[in-house]
């Protein structure tokens, strides 16, 4: 369904867990970095500026039905497929989880998660906020980061600059914006997005402080802590 004809409903909750998973400590020497946030709150933005910043994160590729947007390329932004590969791709388990949102489907190869992660790279993930809390059920020790927008009224206004939507889905995305802001409660870290910068720099924070608990610096650190006994 394209981003002109809307669902009928404001939100598909239709995200799923695979078969076979649930809540297992999968303690990875990598970091899985999950962001969500309504449309338009410039999260995709952030977290752009963010890997620019930071060469040892790395992005994960979400697979999608929807059609490219504006300057958005096969394989960077999102796996661009058709709904028949993409439900086949679910038969087959192959996604950590997947949802319907405005009409189109999401879904995060499992694998590509895994095998990063399992080899200590840092990952990031741009995914709705469905996808985050089920990843969450799968990785306990994933962080979860929701971008707010300052208000409303200003959410509006993004949309409405952006230029990408007719004033229908617009609204749609409005609807659902005041749904996805009443998850942030869940996640753990919230950066409210009024002046980029200044979000940037929270979300850089975040990052780095994960990398100072106790467990990665013993693993990143292994020297120093033997020569400490502290391991």
């Amino acid at each position: 369904m394209s981003a002109d004809n809307p669902p009928q409903t404001s939100q598909s909750f239709a995200g799923t867990v695979p078969a076979g998973t649930g809540d297992t400590d999968m303690d990875y020497p990598g970091n899985l970095f999950v962001v969500s946030a309504p449309s338009g709150t410039g999260k995709s933005s952030l977290v752009k500026a963010l890997l620019e910043l930071d060469s040892r994160l790395q992005v994960s590729v979400s697979h999608t039905t929807r059609g490219p947007r504006g300057q958005e390329q096969h394989g960077r932004e999102y796996l661009f497929t058709t709904k028949e590969e993409f439900l086949a791709m679910v038969e087959r388990g192959e996604f950590f989880e997947h949802a319907e949102v405005h009409g189109n489907h999401y879904g995060t190869s499992r694998h590509a998660i895994e095998d990063r992660i399992k080899n200590g790279e840092d990952v990031v993930l741009e995914i709705d906020w469905q996808g985050a809390l089920q990843i969450k059920k799968i990785f306990p020790n994933a962080i979860l980061i929701f971008i707010l927008p300052p208000s409303y009224e200003e959410l509006l206004q993004r949309l409405n600059r952006r230029g990408e939507d007719s004033p229908e889905v617009i609204d749609l995305r409005m609807k659902n914006a005041r749904i996805e802001v009443g998850q942030a409660q869940f996640f753990d870290f919230v950066v409210v997005n009024a002046l980029f910068e200044s979000a940037l720099f929270d979300l850089k924070a975040i990052v780095h402080s994960q990398r100072l608990k106790y467990a990665a610096q013993r693993r990143n650190k292994s020297a120093v802590f033997r020569a400490l006994n502290l391991c």
